[in-house]
């Protein structure tokens, strides 16, 4: 059995789909079916269900999918041992990310990186805020960033990287029309909603029950750049980061509410006790980056 069909195992494993697992592992989707037929008959179980909706763990795939995990941690652990005693720190690391690489500060943190430690390589994998949770706890990413209240997460380490004021953000061919002065006409207008899992949907779950109203079931979106690209094009108001929401007013595309302000936080995830070098490595250069 080689580490590479290990690796293609778990891909499976979690898109549960072989062509998104082939593309994770950056390989065909033939050789991906071809990796998990020739580590079945090795192991002599079937690891899959096949079926159109996917390929679905077997009772015998789910206990040895966490016995692949720790082997391919050793194998890494192996090779971190090796390059400390070359005085060296690698490593690849999965961090998800939210929101745009320049709020992210990630531009100095992959400078500093590059320049301290050439030797660790960042995969950087863009999710909703909850799914990057999830995938933390999966072992799917090693790191993440995600807009949070603040508070803590079982399992996980969280800390605290900056306060992110949020603001109503209302497309300008409404307040060409009339101003939308108390909440209960702000909470007529159409809205842009965003799924229960993002970092943004707890503020706005806060400001419709303050009015004694659920969120609607309007237009959705999944990701800053959209949400505020559908208030500008006049679909909707929104819930945006201030910062966002400024520079798009200043740009002419939208207003801002004035009565109403929340807030979330950006804050940096890890596994509770992780203790890879070069996790500890990355953690460092981005709360020093995040100083600043």
């Amino acid at each position: 059995m080689e580490l590479y069909q290990l690796k293609s195992f778990l891909a499976v494993v979690a898109e549960r789909n072989l062509t998104r697992a082939a593309e994770k592992v950056f390989t065909s989707v033939p050789a991906v079916s071809a990796q998990i037929k020739a580590l079945e008959e090795e192991l002599g179980v079937q690891l899959f269900e096949r079926s159109s909706r996917g390929m679905t763990l077997t009772s015998a795939g789910e206990k040895l999918a966490e016995e692949a995990r720790r082997t391919l941690d050793a194998a890494q652990r192996l090779r971190q041992a090796a390059a400390q005693i070359r005085g060296e720190v690698q490593g690849v690391l999965r961090m998800g990310t939210v929101t745009d690489p320049i709020s992210l500060r990630l531009g100095d943190v992959m400078v500093k990186l590059a320049e301290r430690h050439p030797g660790i390589a960042l995969q950087l994998m863009q999710r909703l805020s909850l799914h990057s949770v999830q995938a933390l706890r999966r072992g799917d990413v090693d790191c993440a960033y995600v807009l949070n209240e603040g508070g803590s997460i079982d399992g996980l380490d969280v800390r605290k990287l900056k306060r992110m004021e949020l603001v109503i953000a209302v497309p300008r061919r409404f307040t060409d029309r009339e101003w939308p002065v108390s909440r209960d006409a702000l909470l007529s207008l159409p809205w842009i909603e965003t799924p229960a899992n993002c970092g943004l949907r707890p503020a706005a779950e806060r400001l419709f029950r303050g009015a004694g109203r659920e969120p609607g079931q309007g237009l959705m979106a999944e990701t800053e750049a959209a949400v505020r690209g559908m208030v500008a094009s006049g679909l909707g108001a929104a819930i945006l980061r201030k910062d966002q929401a400024e520079e798009a007013a200043r740009a002419g595309e939208l207003r801002i509410w004035p009565h109403w302000q929340d807030e979330t936080w950006l804050c940096w995830l890890q596994r509770e006790g992780a203790d890879d070098p070069a996790l500890a490595a990355v953690r460092e250069l981005v709360l020093e980056t995040w100083e600043h």
